[in-house]
């Protein structure tokens, strides 16, 4: 049951410091994602209630960083990957045709987006990172046998999404993609 006076206490706050929280964030990356940090922040505000010091500001300006910082490494996580399939498709045979790397391009950047972020760490250290499944095990720090099922899962999981309404179908007659592909990439074994 919520406290009557933790959402009077909450409602105050809000009405006096929303308007410096949403300017630090805008300060900090532009109006794109300032709301949502403003909002974020004040969601935890609300969960940490009894945290809550005398002088909220640089209190509530200090979630608002983390959440700022949590955002820029989820950005640069998305743009290492993107960058890392970009090498992957340059690294295809030549005869390739162009438009159908970047379609798969595509198709694999969805997928792999709507994955969870743990599901996108076994498929890359395993496809991209080149590691063993022992050695992929210590990374995550599980068991190998754990490692392998999660990494099973994950690929399912790939798999699903890459059929998923939305996503373009292969052709049922033509070339064949490459062995190098992305796709193949991301299903090939553990070693």
């Amino acid at each position: 049951m919520t406290d009557p006076d933790d959402i009077a206490r909450f409602t105050a706050l809000y009405d006096a410091h929303y308007g410096r929280v949403y300017a630090y964030a805008v300060s900090r990356a532009g109006r794109q994602i300032a709301e949502e940090i403003a909002s974020e922040t004040f969601c935890v505000a609300w969960r940490r209630m009894r945290d809550l010091p005398d002088v909220p500001v640089p209190w509530l300006l200090g979630i608002a960083r983390n959440l700022l910082r949590e955002s820029n490494r989820a950005n640069s996580r998305q743009d290492a990957l993107a960058a890392e399939l970009r090498s992957v498709a340059q690294r295809k045979a030549p005869t390739a045709d162009i438009g159908e790397t970047v379609v798969e391009r595509a198709e694999v950047l969805q997928a792999l987006a709507a994955l969870s972020d743990a599901d996108r760490e076994l498929l890359t250290l395993v496809a991209w990172h080149g590691l063993s499944s022992g050695a992929a095990a210590k990374v995550i720090g599980c068991s190998r046998a754990t490692f392998f099922v999660r990494l099973h899962r994950a690929r399912r999981r790939l798999e699903n999404a890459l059929a998923a309404p939305g996503m373009a179908e292969p052709p049922a007659s033509g070339p064949q993609p490459p062995a190098t592909s992305t796709f193949t990439l991301v299903r090939e074994e553990a070693s």
